[in-house]
């Protein structure tokens, strides 16, 4: 048996100084804490990586034709191209977000972004298809860090009452990227018409990466992690910092030094391995298998809508004649990509308004349902010709990114940063969102295959049946995690 020190009086924990609420002089209560500014400098810096996670990953759907005529690819390469990013995410959440629970979620918070600006630098005087996968690969491993750590920076540092609004209000600027990324790669294509235009797409990001690194050197170290380290002084620090108020509250910072309740025993290492202990499991399931199968029809959507568009609706013609017949291809797909991912956006801001109040699950159950709606009726527009299957195949790309938008691709991601004990959080949300990867990676390696072997419309019924299993997962195994507060899973 193990002492357990009590607390110090007026001793509290990071979470319960972060939330706590000013009163007025009549002694009433604030509904909620205000946030600081070192609070909105977080997230913002925070917004700004997913922002990055969309344009690119998104963009690279308008460039690839470009590259595909520029590098001479062939469909097989094309395929490997479209994953390369996505696999280097997949290695980045598990490898280097799973380094923020030894390192710290600044640290690389800070070197994501760093290793983020080298390769896009390095992508843009790229002059081989070799070296333009170890780019788009270095640039997915950034990309990939950025899952746990964001997530993590953000809902360490902010009170209880704002967290799935404020993780949520960061994701959406993965839509506003994905939106933005397919918008500018269309008005590239008509400032540059030319096959070097990629170029410019990826460069117009070089700048702003490089001033959101050299902010997020300024912001503070996760108080709850070093508390869940025992590193109480280093947390009563940062717990400082991170609430300078004017004026000032609360106006003295004293840390218990243990969070959650007593545990016996001593508190074992925690590894990869923990995942799959009794106490983990069923967070690990629900935290990785559906974000896995909302990321098979997300990626596969989104990286080649363009190209699915094209196809579908006939604007391109059999056998590209000419570098104009190429970007006049490009463009017409282009747009109809970025009126279709407009839709993202309205998806995460609803669910920004009803994670809260109508929870986490049920959100994610609806969306799959919504998403396999969308996607059926996607397939059955290609049974029609001319106007009606273009406007059918429209309508349920734009229900698939709504519904998905509102349920499983934002759900997922805010249930895999909740439901893990701070010491192995970026373990956990960086496993789930590797596995996700995985399915990212296969979707955009196997859908310029597929496409060409069995068709769109049998590759979309497949779709369909993974967003059915997508809810089907999240009922049995579902964990609420509305309104918790993160420090009461501490129990280790």
């Amino acid at each position: 048996m193990v002492d357990i020190p009590a607390p110090e009086p007026g001793a509290k924990s990071v979470q319960d100084h972060i939330d706590e609420l000013p009163m007025w002089a009549d002694g009433t209560l604030l509904r909620s804490a205000p946030m600081t500014r070192m609070q909105w400098l977080i997230w913002m810096l925070a917004a700004a990586g997913k922002f990055f996670t969309g344009f690119l990953v998104f963009m690279t759907g308008v460039a690839l034709p470009l590259l595909t005529h520029e590098f001479d690819i062939s469909p097989a390469d094309n395929g490997i191209i479209g994953a390369a990013s996505l696999f280097g995410i997949l290695v980045g959440a598990a490898g280097l977000g799973g380094l923020s629970d030894r390192f710290g979620r600044k640290p690389m918070f800070v070197a994501e972004m760093v290793i983020f600006v080298a390769f896009l630098v390095a992508l843009v005087c790229c002059t081989n298809v070799i070296f333009l996968v170890i780019c788009l690969f270095g640039i997915g491993l950034s990309l990939g860090c950025d899952y746990p750590t964001a997530h993590m920076i953000i809902s360490e540092n902010i009170p209880s009452t704002h967290r799935g609004r404020l993780v949520l209000g960061a994701f959406v600027f993965q839509s506003v990227g994905a939106l933005s990324g397919t918008g500018f790669g269309y008005l590239v294509l008509l400032a540059v018409p030319e096959t070097s235009a990629w170029r410019w797409m990826f460069a117009s990001a070089i700048f702003p990466a490089a001033l959101v690194t050299i902010g997020r050197l300024y912001i503070v170290e996760s108080a709850n992690w070093l508390a869940a380290r025992g590193e109480i002084g280093k947390a009563e620090q940062a717990t400082k910092k991170l609430l300078v108020r004017n004026p000032q509250y609360p106006t003295h910072i004293k840390l218990s030094a243990h969070h959650g309740p007593p545990i016996v025993g001593a508190r074992p290492k925690q590894t990869y391995a923990s995942l799959f202990g009794s106490r983990n499991r069923r967070a690990t399931i629900l935290a990785a298998v559906p974000w896995f199968l909302q990321d098979l029809g997300t990626y596969g959507i989104g990286i080649f809508t363009p190209t699915i568009l094209a196809a579908a609706v006939g604007a391109n013609s059999d056998h590209v004649r000419s570098i104009v017949d190429l970007i006049l291809n490009d463009i017409a797909a282009a747009k109809g990509a970025a009126l279709i991912t407009s839709l993202l956006i309205v998806g995460v801001v609803c669910a920004m308004v009803l994670s809260d109040k109508v929870g986490r699950i049920t959100l994610q159950i609806f969306g799959f349902g919504g998403c396999a709606a969308g996607l059926l009726l996607a397939s059955v527009s290609l049974d029609f010709a001319g106007e009606k299957r273009t406007l059918l195949m429209f309508l349920g790309f734009m229900l698939f990114n709504f519904m998905n938008s509102l349920g499983p691709s934002s759900q997922t991601y805010l249930l895999a940063g909740e439901v893990f004990p701070t010491a192995i959080r970026g373990k956990g949300l960086g496993f789930a969102a590797a596995v996700g990867k995985i399915g990212a990676v296969a979707t955009a390696f196997l859908f310029p295959i597929l496409l060409d072997a069995i068709g769109t419309q049998t590759l979309l019924y497949g779709l369909v049946v993974a967003s059915i299993l997508g809810a089907a997962v999240t009922w049995l195994f579902r964990i609420e995690t509305a309104g918790a507060r993160l420090d009461r899973l501490d129990q280790y």
